[in-house]
């Protein structure tokens, strides 16, 4: 089964604002949840921004990261399928 790669906004107050233990605190639990849900979600990384993270994922469906978010506590406020990727090499010729 090949893993589809989402982009997932999450609304946390405060989240920018947290403290690194605070911030491994939060990445256990989701890890504990990911173990749970394995082999279908794989976190890659996540962006923190003032009252959002920008969370990178790979997963079977849309689905499986509702149910991580549901388990976790994590609100998944916006999840969006990444269909492409384009970088700066994007422009050279094949």
């Amino acid at each position: 089964m090949a893993l589809r790669k989402f982009i997932i906004e999450r609304d946390i107050p405060g989240v920018g604002s947290l403290e690194r233990d605070q911030l491994r605190e939060a990445a256990g639990k989701s890890n504990s949840v990911l173990n749970q849900l394995a082999p279908d979600i794989q976190w890659v990384e996540s962006y923190v921004a003032g009252d959002k993270t920008f969370c990178v994922y790979l997963a079977k469906d849309e689905g499986v990261i509702r149910k991580h978010a549901e388990m976790s506590g994590f609100p998944a406020t916006k999840i969006t399928e990444v269909r492409k990727m384009i970088d700066p090499t994007t422009e050279a010729p094949a």
